[in-house]
């Protein structure tokens, strides 16, 4: 029994000890005094086990925390000070300042396009930008809209001078209807200059010439005695374009313009970010920021990124190539053209703001192209047709484009065949959808192939990853976004906050909002005028907003023309009176509804107040208001009413 007992002590830890097949048994280990003891026997110097699993290794003590130096300690606080300080310019700016200056957006929020602001301390006044839009469908006749300009002719006498960013025709394209009006001297870079030169000319303003004031990126010019402007390079959809760095007593607001953040760009000079960063390291009061891409959660890709897309099309197209884009895009068409002379075809311009474009371009010698790969569009027919590549404007379907008379064979040298390939490099404008498509099924009925490779186009705008970064390299106490419609704004709001912008330090702006901002604070303080003014762009006048709104009335309900013939004497009918109608009955229903409208008129002329006969203008507007109430309980429509009543 007794040896029984003393075998299983032995054999019970071995056992319940597994074995490592990957452990070499150790023969030589030292015994153990209490290895030969039985189980019921312990030994007074063993710690006792314990199945505790945070103790898995045999023999392995706990050790105690290590000591906290004192000294490192103190420069973690240092340094999270320091970087509090980095990332606050409250810090930065000069909070005993009483100065202030106040922004105000005549143009360009809550919708794409037609950017202006104006800039305004006591004294003095610059405007930053002159843009026009594009009107909606509803407004029938209408070319171009551009800002309304009644702020600025109350404010005239304190305008110093007009700051232009870039060369599109959303920043530039209202600036020879204002110099109709207003001229004040206008200081920008070569290409934006050489633009609105260009318009002056057609608009018949080339003394106008004489206000351009060409700048120099990176130095600072003092525009009147309260602005100081320092113009960025800034990388964009077209050439020359420039933020800029707006300094007053109250402190430094940054407007980007609109903006991505490209490095690899065509010609080589990528985004001023070290200029940025500058200011953002002596202090920025406010930074005002491109939004229209501010959904996109991907960055934005570099023009170059559209070759290898474009060498695809051209090296698989099997007949001529129709590239449409936006005129003002000379990066993209100057890619276009290399890689068309690179598989032996030469180059058609067509499209007058094409042409023009192209042709400032290389004279001011931003982009350098021989002009014998250049050929004239009655030369086209002659050619074979692997040998053509034809560059022209209306991506956007416009009606009155290049490409869209192509599409409808009405264009004078350009019939479109059924080999051609169309490559349409440009995203939609929000509203031109439709005008688009009805192009497209024009092209298509005549037997081209549409090029629709997603990557023939990439924006020109900053997405949420790049205004993270513009965000980041300014740093400002105060944001307002810029340039959208409100989602956009806000969305570039939230992306704000998420860069440290306080919540509270944020403003939505509309057009016509005044806001103060000084070194302590930024508020709304009045609202001013704003609106737009409609442009027949064929005949470069403005349009009336009753024109507009008649119009939108005829073709909305239609228009009823009345003329009668009425005693003065009897206050009855003389003759029997005419009825005309427009867009409101159909044809063979026009007899009912003038004899309708007879009985209505007889009617009214029976119960007329005493003394009307003697009033004909009252006489006229009582008559419609009855026609029209009439008219609206039956057909549920207003149309125009004109009534010619002849008292004899």
């Amino acid at each position: 029994m007794a040896e029984k007992t003393q075998e299983a002590a032995q054999s019970k830890p071995q056992e319940q000890r597994k074995p490592n097949s990957n452990r070499r048994p150790n023969n030589n280990r030292r015994p153990n005094g209490n290895q030969n003891k039985p189980s019921g026997e312990k030994n007074a110097n063993a710690k006792p086990r314990t199945n505790n699993n945070k103790n898995k290794g045999r023999g392995r003590q706990k050790r105690g925390a290590s000591p906290i130096d004192d000294k490192l300690k103190a420069f973690v606080i240092k340094n999270q000070e320091a970087q509090k300080q980095r990332l606050n310019p409250h810090y930065k700016l000069d909070l005993n300042s009483k100065a202030k200056v106040r922004v105000t957006p005549l143009g360009g929020l809550g919708e794409i396009g037609g950017n202006i602001a104006v800039f305004e301390t006591d004294n003095e006044a610059i405007l930053v930008d002159v843009g026009m839009s594009f009107p909606d469908e509803d407004m029938h006749g209408v070319d171009i809209l551009i800002p309304d300009f009644t702020y600025l002719h109350e404010i005239k006498d304190k305008i110093v001078g007009i700051v232009i960013t870039h060369a599109h025709e959303d920043h530039i394209g209202a600036v020879p209807y204002l110099f109709r009006e207003l001229q004040f001297p206008l200081y920008g870079t070569s290409l934006p200059l050489a633009m609105i030169g260009n318009k002056f000319d057609e608009h018949h303003l080339k003394e106008s010439r004489k206000y351009f004031n060409p700048v120099e990126k990176r130095k600072v010019y003092k525009i009147g005695n309260d602005f100081e402007v320092e113009w960025m390079h800034m990388t964009h959809s077209i050439l020359d374009s420039s933020s800029v760095a707006i300094t007053t007593d109250a402190g430094t607001i940054i407007h980007t313009g609109d903006f991505k953040i490209d490095y690899t760009p065509i010609d080589g000079y990528p985004a001023d970010l070290h200029r940025l960063a500058h200011y953002g390291e002596k202090g920025v009061l406010c930074l005002m920021s491109d939004s229209t891409n501010s959904h996109n959660p991907n960055p934005t890709p570099s023009e170059l990124s559209v070759a290898p897309a474009l060498d695809r099309v051209f090296s698989k197209a099997e007949g001529r190539v129709v590239l449409s884009t936006f005129s003002s895009n000379i990066h993209r068409v100057y890619q276009a053209i290399q890689y068309g002379v690179k598989h032996g075809r030469k180059v058609c311009v067509i499209g007058r703001s094409m042409e023009r474009n192209l042709e400032v371009a290389m004279q001011y010698d931003y982009i350098k192209l021989p002009k014998s790969i250049f050929v004239e569009p009655d030369e086209v027919a002659h050619m074979n047709d692997k040998d053509v590549l034809i560059v022209t404007t209306g991506s956007q379907g416009e009606g009155n484009s290049a490409l869209f008379r192509m599409s409808i064979g009405e264009h004078r040298h350009i019939k479109i065949k059924p080999n051609d390939l169309i490559v349409l490099s440009s995203r939609a404008i929000p509203g031109n959808e439709g005008s688009i498509s009805q192009m497209l099924n024009h092209l298509q009925k005549c037997g081209a192939k549409i090029a629709y490779d997603k990557d023939i186009h990439v924006s020109g705008h900053a997405s949420i990853e790049e205004q993270k970064l513009m965000l980041r390299l300014v740093n400002p106490k105060f944001f307002l976004p810029i340039h959208g419609e409100y989602n956009h704004v806000m969305k570039h709001k939230e992306t704000a906050m998420m860069c440290g912008v306080p919540e509270r330090n944020i403003l939505l702006m509309t057009d016509g909002e005044q806001i103060e901002i000084a070194p302590k604070y930024m508020r709304k303080v009045k609202t001013v005028k704003t609106g737009k003014t409609y442009i027949d762009n064929q005949n470069n006048y403005e349009i009336e907003d009753d024109i507009v709104m008649d119009r939108q009335k005829l073709a909305n309900d239609g228009v009823v023309m009345i003329v009668g013939q009425v005693s003065e004497q009897t206050g009855k009918m003389m003759d029997k009176p005419k009825v005309t109608s427009f867009g409101l009955v159909a044809d063979k229903k026009d007899k009912a509804f003038a004899k309708e409208i007879e009985e209505i008129l007889e009617n009214f002329l029976l119960n007329m107040k005493p003394g009307l006969i003697g009033s004909h203008r009252t006489l006229e507007g009582d008559l419609r208001q009855v026609i029209r109430k009439h008219i609206y309980r039956k057909m549920k429509k207003y149309p125009l009413i004109v009534p010619s009543i002849f008292i004899h």
